[in-house]
């Protein structure tokens, strides 16, 4: 039986997991590795906090998560593939409350930063970075 998401050792579990499916992912993992490079550890810290703030309300992370994507290449079927990937790792690794939490604020999250995005493309608007 699977447990609910309940502390820093669960989201680390679900962020290292999802990261590592991100990295070999045909889609993602160019985009993504291309970024982020050599700064992986950085970048699983930050996703740490930000998961720790958001689902067991710890605040431990300070910044705005839109900005460093607003210039990525990217469009619905990335979004779609991201959220695919990200629903299944949880589904893979936990259930409860959080589990399903953490998929509901995960699809929000998506939905936004794709209209932002596409709203940016769009306009032609200059990256707010």
């Amino acid at each position: 039986m699977k447990k609910d998401i309940s502390d820093i050792e669960d989201i680390k579990l679900m962020v290292n997991a999802f990261y590592d499916q991100i990295r070999e992912d045909e889609v993602l993992g160019p985009i993504f590795n291309g970024i982020i490079q050599d700064r992986w550890s950085q970048h699983l810290e930050k996703m740490y906090t930000f998961w720790q703030t958001i689902l067991l309300e710890e605040h431990t992370y300070f910044g705005s998560p839109f900005p460093p994507h607003a210039k990525l290449p990217v469009d619905a079927s990335h979004f779609e593939q991201w959220l695919q990937l990200f629903n299944q790792n949880i589904d893979n690794l936990f259930e409860g409350t959080k589990a399903d939490e953490a998929k509901w604020r995960a699809a929000k999250m998506a939905q936004m930063f794709q209209i932002k995005i596409d709203y940016i493309q769009q306009k032609g608007f200059k990256s707010i970075v």
